[in-house]
């Protein structure tokens, strides 16, 4: 057999069944459709969080329910493996997002993206800042650019940009509803990069988003489709596109591994219940990094260390469906997000089939309801009953939602989300450093370079990529 063939034919174990494994093992059989990949998977499904599961005509999303098209690459997926006529727009007439004020419901002033307007008259004509924290928020045009290179939480970075009025009443909720993180922790280089690249291009944010606006609108960019995507029948569907396309006998279900070992050629992979290992030539590790951690504890305890000082934060999400004549706001709006100086025991509220058609029966709503995150732990803690009991209530006074739901679905994310904390792009240097240098060894996940959908799918074929380059 020739030096081609042997390429062509290596074994290759891909660990971790979720969308970032899964991607990775699609990747290595598109690139290279000979090479014998194997997928292990601990639970009895691949997916990992993500999955779609249906419930008295209700489709309900137990983990993201769109992905974002600024990141191409979940996007490019789903064209590849067939599921380009599945792709649905948000509901344009309710593109529009809503902050909890003293209680109420406020929109999100237009134009305000993230950390910065693009407009200045909603700025001025919206109840959520004081006059002085509108004027603040105004003068950040004039606000000189920070010199120092070194990493910045959120919370510094936005209030040294943008006051701490502003701070506290739109960045704070609208970035904690993305990471649900502590934004005295959180890299901004991490987590937020392109609001760093904007200081620094363009001297301030207000003249960053407004090139940027212009950019985009002169190229045209995402005219075709709106800034975030859903699936027709919801994200388990490209879960199962992905597999499909894997050869028989690629996926492992029940599969858990528990131990590795690198030989002088091989990769050893030992399964629970199996007194022998398997041998591979090739090895990407797509689980969360403690677990990563755990399994090369033993063959490099210095990358082991630094990817078990990766955090994580766990939430919870009540998912309840009523009757529209049950509710009596007018949800036209996508959701809304809560201040933590509002004092409520719950993160955001997602106005689920507002967004998306096709997630409740006619004339009922589908609402998801976010508790915990890194501020907020100890309430994940809480009883199924206590957390149902919290999501009702605060949908009651926030909605004016009233009776009892007619589906209840209960959503534990259990230690996934990672924590871009200070330093973190530093710290994952130093695995990435370290990864490379075992031989055909490569990592995946939402742990290192980007949460959310398209950088998990963009993380695992990048691992493929390195492994066939």
């Amino acid at each position: 057999m020739n030096s081609a063939s042997n390429e062509a034919s290596r074994r290759i174990a891909v660990i971790g069944g979720g969308i970032s494994g899964l991607a990775a093992a699609h990747r290595l059989v598109e690139i290279q459709p000979a090479s014998q990949v194997t997928l292990f998977e601990a639970s009895h499904r691949v997916g990992g969080i993500l999955e779609t599961v249906r419930r008295d005509g209700y489709l309900i999303e137990r983990s993201a329910d769109m992905f974002t098209t600024k990141d191409p690459w979940a996007l490019d997926l789903c064209r590849r493996v067939g599921l380009e006529d599945q792709l649905l727009n948000t509901n344009e007439a309710f593109r529009r997002a809503f902050v909890v004020h003293h209680g109420k419901l406020v929109p999100v002033p237009e134009g305000f993206t993230l950390m910065s307007p693009a407009k200045m008259l909603p700025i001025l004509k919206t109840p959520l800042l004081s006059m002085r924290g509108k004027a603040r928020l105004g003068w950040e045009r004039f606000v000189p650019a920070r010199r120092d290179k070194s990493d910045e939480s959120l919370h510094d970075f936005a209030t040294r940009r943008l006051g701490q009025e502003a701070y506290e009443r739109l960045v704070q909720p609208l970035i904690g509803g993305i990471y649900t993180a502590d934004p005295m922790k959180l890299s901004m280089q991490a987590a937020m990069p392109e609001f760093v690249g904007m200081e620094k291009e363009f001297g301030n944010l207000t003249r960053g988003v407004r090139e940027k606006a212009t950019k985009l609108k002169r190229e045209g960019t995402g005219a075709r489709y709106g800034m975030f995507l859903g699936l027709r029948d919801g994200m388990s569907s490209l879960i199962d596109a992905i597999a499909s396309r894997l050869p028989q006998g690629c996926v492992q279900l029940n599969s858990a591994i528990q131990g590795i070992r690198r030989d002088e050629n091989e990769w050893q992979l030992t399964l629970e219940g199996e007194s022998q290992s398997r041998s591979f030539d090739a090895l990407i590790l797509a689980t969360r990094a403690p677990h990563a951690a755990a399994l090369l504890q033993d063959v490099d305890s210095r990358l082991a260390d630094e990817l078990a000082s990766i955090q994580y934060a766990s939430a919870v999400v009540p998912v309840l469906g009523y009757r529209r004549e049950q509710i009596h706001h007018p949800l036209d709006g996508f959701g809304f997000v809560v201040p933590f100086a509002e004092k409520r025991q719950i993160l955001s509220g997602s106005f689920t089939s507002i967004k998306f058609p096709g997630r409740a029966p006619d004339d009922s709503v589908l609402f998801r309801v976010f508790i915990g995150g890194a501020c907020q732990e100890e309430l994940v803690g809480l009883s199924d009953d206590k957390l149902y009991e919290i999501a009702e209530r605060e949908l009651a006074e926030l909605l004016g939602v009233h009776g009892e739901p007619q589906v209840r679905e209960l959503v534990r994310w259990n230690n996934a989300m990672p924590q871009y904390h200070l330093g973190h792009l530093d710290r994952v240097a130093k695995i990435e450093e370290a990864a490379a240098n075992l031989p055909n060894f490569a990592l995946a996940g939402n742990a290192y370079r980007g949460v959310g959908i398209p950088f998990c799918v963009r993380s695992g074929e990048l691992a493929a990529e390195r492994l066939l380059s």
